[in-house]
């Protein structure tokens, strides 16, 4: 079948074999890769109830059609587990070099179960993988250890391996840790890392010398020519390329939107010291690009001056920025990037990262607990970060996520989350469909699902209009649900209309691609996300914004209200056939 390998890899640690199964071609049909295969192997390979940290929880790594070929976008890959933050549904995607060099291994998903005795590193390549003990590796940060495992485990004899790895906050089964590749490249949010560190799992290096067989490859390649043609002259394009996700901190300021001073602003004084522009006027920024794009929104950054003079990353982005330069007031892009830094070196995801920073600061202030981080306190974060990928003192309470801490130092009331997760930067009480989305998402309050904020603030729907959201916001859901089937960037979703997406499923598959066809797929794969949630326990009453969020207002007047959000979530649930009460809900 073109577009796929019509194979999985599954591994299974405990007894250390492995077994190359055939995939069906009305799965793949029906699925596509990447979100929609791995949540069809989700749901059928996880036990119900399954505990997130226990060796049953399957964890599954998919490309999907577009990966490794001519597709602009097209250089990820996607991560399936159940959370062990949220107890529910977990996706998370990652770019990079990495996923070219998953895919050579030729399989449309790997599926890993059980848990290894002792730390261990797998070699996966085309012929299935290798087992090697790897106890040195155990402790290391993420940038040597990926070094260290693409040097000693890559599978033999063939070129441009890849590692993804985890970080002492995975290895310690922190809830919250990730998955890292290409040093700055993190499949964060939902504790993927924690999944990998319950396995004893340090890395996994791919390597191969597959390529999907495209249905039309001089089609693909004429397609290819003329969307970088066209695209180089998108100014989404170059707008990306000038400043990266760091441009919208001042969009985000100006629309009353940007969360600061933990949830209780939607502006902060200081913004402009750490936006986009200062950023680059400031220090060594140069655009980076995974492969295939010539977008090139990633920051590679030398600091210039200061304490942290020559730090190296990539980074920060908009989502860091808004963590630690509004939730937690930190006025220097010097200190936000070495916190960026430290926690991609312990592998722990930054906007949970940045929010429990902000919960603790709060706890401090309101003599919850003895202080132990102020606002603007770039030494303190670093230390409370530290604490919590080692699960020491106040770190361990924050290790076990948001609800537990909250629960913990009496601040539920106060606490910002859905599901579990927590927000990214876009204020619901400004952008109301924001707050459609973070409600009604599977895996938590979460904006990748939809990009909402786009159509809100670019004229699209009146930010504060409830009529008319969820409709739309369904049409935006679909359409990226089809990204992550593919797997495609985000950041290309200007550019892949209904249409061009149809084009590019032809192309690589030779399956229609006619719209009505692409939104049955992608509601087959929403839809199955919420049953594998409802599988494991979820109330519809989950899908709703936290009470802080609803009671009260912004300093400027801007607000969203409990009935306003039941009017969105009604309308969403009737347009996608869900009863408002489920079934043994």
């Amino acid at each position: 079948m073109y577009g796929f390998y019509g194979r999985v890899l599954k591994v299974d640690l405990t007894e250390r074999c492995f077994d190359v199964v055939p995939l069906a071609e009305e799965i793949l049909a029906d699925h596509l890769g990447g979100k929609g295969l791995g949540t069809r192997l989700l749901l059928d390979e996880n036990p119900p109830g399954a505990d997130p940290l226990g060796p049953e929880n399957r964890l599954i790594f998919a490309t999907g059609p577009a990966c490794n070929g001519p597709a602009w976008g097209g250089s990820r890959y996607g991560v399936y587990t159940k959370s062990p933050l949220t107890g529910l549904y977990c996706e998370s995607y990652a770019g990079g070099k990495v996923p070219e060099s998953m895919d050579s291994a030729g399989y449309d998903a790997i599926v890993i179960s059980g848990r290894a005795d002792r730390p261990m590193v797998l070699g996966v390549h085309p012929y299935g993988v290798d087992f090697h003990l790897a106890r040195d590796l155990w402790g290391m940060e993420t940038y040597e250890a990926e070094d260290e495992a693409r040097e000693r485990f890559a599978p033999v004899g063939f070129s441009r391996p890849g590692a993804v790895v985890i970080g002492p906050a995975g290895e310690n089964r922190v809830r919250f840790a990730l998955i890292e590749n290409d040093y700055w490249r993190s499949a964060g949010r939902g504790g993927t890392g924690a999944v990998m560190g319950s396995k004893n799992l340090k890395a996994v290096v791919f390597a191969g010398d597959r390529k999907r067989p495209l249905a039309d490859p001089k089609g693909m390649a004429a397609q290819a020519k003329g969307f970088a043609a066209s695209g180089r002259d998108n100014p989404g394009v170059k707008a990306y390329k000038r400043f990266g996700t760091t441009m919208m901190v001042a969009l985000m300021n100006t629309a009353g939107a940007f969360p600061a001073r933990y949830w209780s602003q939607g502006t902060c004084e200081h913004w402009e010291k750490i936006a986009g522009e200062a950023y680059h006027a400031e220090h060594d920024v140069t655009p980076n690009a995974c492969r295939k794009c010539f977008m090139a929104c990633g920051r590679l950054t030398t600091i210039k001056g200061g304490r942290r003079d020559g730090l190296r990353i990539e980074g920060p982005e908009y989502e860091t920025i808004y963590a630690f330069g509004g939730l937690c007031m930190i006025e220097d892009m010097a200190e936000i990037a070495y916190l960026n830094d430290l926690c991609d070196r312990l592998g722990l995801d930054t906007i949970t990262g940045g929010n429990l920073c902000g919960l603790a600061i709060e706890a401090g202030l309101r003599g919850r607990i003895e202080p132990v981080v102020r606002y603007n306190d770039p030494d303190g974060c670093a230390a409370l970060l530290r604490s919590i990928a080692a699960r020491e003192g106040h770190g361990a309470v924050l290790a076990e996520g948001i609800r537990h801490a909250a629960q913990e130092w009496g601040l539920e009331d106060i606490a910002v989350h859905v599901k579990g997760m927590e927000p990214p930067g876009y204020d619901p009480r400004a952008l109301k469909g924001m707050g459609l989305t973070y409600a009604t998402t599977a895996r938590g309050a979460c904006h990748l699902r939809t990009t909402f904020y786009k159509p809100e603030l670019s004229g699209m729907i009146p930010p504060e209009r409830i009529e008319g959201k969820a409709e739309m916001l369904i049409d935006f859901e679909d359409r990226l649900a089809l990204f992550d089937c593919l797997v495609l960037c985000r950041f290309y979703r200007d550019m892949y209309s209904w249409e061009e997406l149809g084009k590019l499923v032809e192309l690589l598959t030779g399956l229609p691609g006619d719209k009505a066809r692409l939104q049955r797929i992608a509601r087959r794969v929403v839809d199955l996300t919420r049953a594998f949630n409802l599988r494991e326990g979820m109330s519809p009453d989950a899908d709703r914004l936290p009470g802080r969020l609803t009671r009260e207002a912004l300093p400027d007047g801007k607000r969203v209200t409990e009935q306003e959000m039941a009017r969105m979530t009604e309308e969403y649930y009737r347009l996608r056939g869900w009863p408002a009460q489920e079934p043994g809900a």
